[in-house]
This record gives C-alpha cells, structure tokens and sequence, in this order.
C-alpha cells in the first residue's frame, strides 16, 4: 500500500483546513492511497469534496495529513464539475493535480476560502444540513420560561398557517421578529441521567405587529408545520452553516455514542443525522470525526440458554457540524451497515 506522507499535496481538494490549524493536532494515522485508486477522476454534478477525496484515500477525513501549499497559484482548491484529477508521482512522492475545464493545469493547494454555493463542490451535502439547522435546535429549558406562546388563531383557530394572524402571549422582548418552535426530544445522557438539553422543532416565522398589554398580534410570515396552540416564540436561531470544515480525528474526547435520530429513524444511514452526547464542554469541534462502534447483537447460548451479547463492530463515520454545550449534531458520512441510537464513538479508521 502506497502512503501519502508529511505534506503532499491532497488536502487541497478541500479547502476546508488550514496548516497551522492542524499542526497542533496528533494523528495516529498516515494516510493511505485506495488499492482502487484511479489515475484521473472527473468531477460531475452532485460530488461532495469528501466523496472526490474518498476515491484517492482511504480515509478522507485526513486531509491535513496530506496536503502541500501552492501559494503561486490563485485559488486552485476551488473545484467545479468538469474538472479533472488526477493522480502522478514527484520524487517518487504521490501527488495529485487539477485540470481546469478550460484546459488550464494546476497543482491543489490548501489555501482556506468560502465556496461559492452554486457553483463549486461543496465540502459536504450542505442543503441536507442547512435544512437541517433551520428546522432543529437544542436550549436549555430556563430559555423558555417567559418565552412568549400562542394562545389563538385568527377567529380563535386551532391550527395556522402562512399568511394567517395568530396572537401570542406572553413577556416581550424588544425585537420583533421570532421563529415558532415545539419542544421535541429530551436529551438525556444514557449513562448518567444528566439532562443534556432539550430538542426544539421549529414551525415557522412571525413578525410582530402590536401589543396590548402581554398579548401581541402576529402576522405568519413563513410556516413549515401547521401553528398550534401553545407554541414557542423565540429569537431566530441564526445559525448559519460553515464550508469551511477542517476534517480530523477527535482530539482528547472520550466515550460518546449516539443519542438520538432527530427525525426517529430506527435505521440510520448515510446522510442521516444524529444528536451525540457530547459537546463543547468535552472539546468537541465541527469537523471532527469519530468511527462507530455498532452494538453487537443479544443472542441466546444454545448450550446454557442464557442471553449473551456479542462483541461490537466498526459500522460507519460521522462529522460532526454543529454543536452545543452538551450535544453536537453530526451527519453520518459512512455506513457500512444499518447504524443505531446507543452505538458507541471511537477514533476512525479507514
């Protein structure tokens, strides 16, 4: 097997890291070209920078490891459909190479830019998790104490939409805007019962209009699930999503597993989400990315006909892309099998 060491060239592809960022981080892996490597890969619609790092190493997250600056060139990480990579040798050194749809050549530097959405490949299925973002956040309930609520419908409805007036009640801050949420799961840690923070689903967004006394009429600027009595006001979340990421290892963050599926599926896949029970205060950062341990399976001894479970297994790969004090949210890059809430976080392999 054929290893790209020290700082060749490929972590360009990405421009998603920084040298010096990466320079304080310990990897225990090299990273190692595919046996089925191909010489010349061209990029088409739809490709994700992970999944065009995927097809030359083995483990893609370990861009940092195998990246060489370029600075001559004027932004060569950006990638686009139609170009060409491909694979050649300098010194006897793996290197890899872009050729520009227009015929130019360059060689990948890992120079860090934002990637213009429409246009160049993103880093990863950016849409899924934007769409994500908007729709899911994690507080803490002291957040929703006197957070205003709505308490009626246009002609005392029980259900709203767009368009629609709906009044709310409640202590009023002194923004006007706010985006309406249901309470979703609470996240408790499996282990030791902590409450770790609780899921908010948002419906919508409304626009305050007048107040009289605590009650304040609300126009439904935007709504995603039918409005309903009871449901939170709060500020809007803002959080947008980075193209940024810098993939790596876990640095110094023990235990972990997944903690829920968001959107209750049993079965997680690859480009599902999962909530984890581990955040910032653990030293968890976006871009990390931790294997999965599947949980083995509890079978009966045919001999003494008692229940035994069996060893785990390597399922699959999440990075993680937003996080909160005790939760983060990752996208599942990798799964070889079915993947499930209660599977175990390890360091990733290829």
């Amino acid at each position: 097997m054929k290893r790209l060491v020290g700082n060749a060239v490929f972590t360009a592809l990405l421009g998603m890291a920084t040298l010096g960022a990466s320079a304080g981080t310990s990897l225990a892996q090299a990273a190692t070209v595919r046996d089925d490597v191909p010489s010349t890969y061209v990029v088409v619609r739809g490709d994700t920078l992970w999944d065009i790092s995927g097809r030359f190493l083995r483990e893609p997250w370990l861009w940092p490891e195998v990246w060489r600056a370029n600075p001559q060139i004027k932004n060569p990480h950006l990638i686009y459909p139609g170009d060409r990579i491909s694979l050649y040798y300098e010194n006897g050194e793996p290197r890899l190479r872009l050729e520009r749809g227009q015929g130019g050549v360059v060689k990948l530097s890992p120079k860090i830019r934002k990637i213009p959405k429409r246009e160049a490949v993103p880093p990863i299925p950016l849409e899924k998790i934007s769409a994500f973002l908007k729709d899911h956040r994690v507080v803490d309930p002291d957040l929703l104490e006197n957070a205003p609520y709505v308490v009626a419908g246009d002609d005392t409805r029980l259900i709203s939409g767009a368009g629609d007036t709906v009044y709310a009640r409640g202590q009023w801050p002194a923004y006007d805007t706010f985006s309406i949420y249901r309470t979703g799961q609470r996240y408790l840690d499996p282990v030791t019962q902590e409450f770790l923070g609780l899921e908010m689903i948002s419906i919508g967004d409304v626009q305050l209009e007048r107040r009289e006394g605590d009650i304040g009429v609300m126009h439904v600027v935007s709504a995603n699930r039918e409005i309903l009595n009871g449901d939170l006001l709060l500020p809007a979340d803002g959080g947008a999503i980075s193209t940024s990421f810098q993939p790596q290892p876990p640095v110094e963050v023990s235990g972990g597993e997944i903690l829920a599926a968001p959107d209750g599926l049993r079965n997680i896949g690859r480009n599902d989400i999962v909530a984890l029970n581990r955040g910032s205060r653990d030293g968890v950062e976006p871009g990390f990315v931790f294997g999965v341990e599947r949980q083995g399976e509890t079978i009966t001894d045919p001999k003494t006909g008692e229940p035994i479970t069996l060893p785990g297994e390597e399922g699959g790969l999440l990075m993680v892309f937003r996080i909160y004090d005790k939760v983060s949210y990752a996208l599942v890059m990798r799964a070889e099998r079915p993947l499930s809430v209660g599977d175990k976080l390890l360091e990733p392999h290829g």
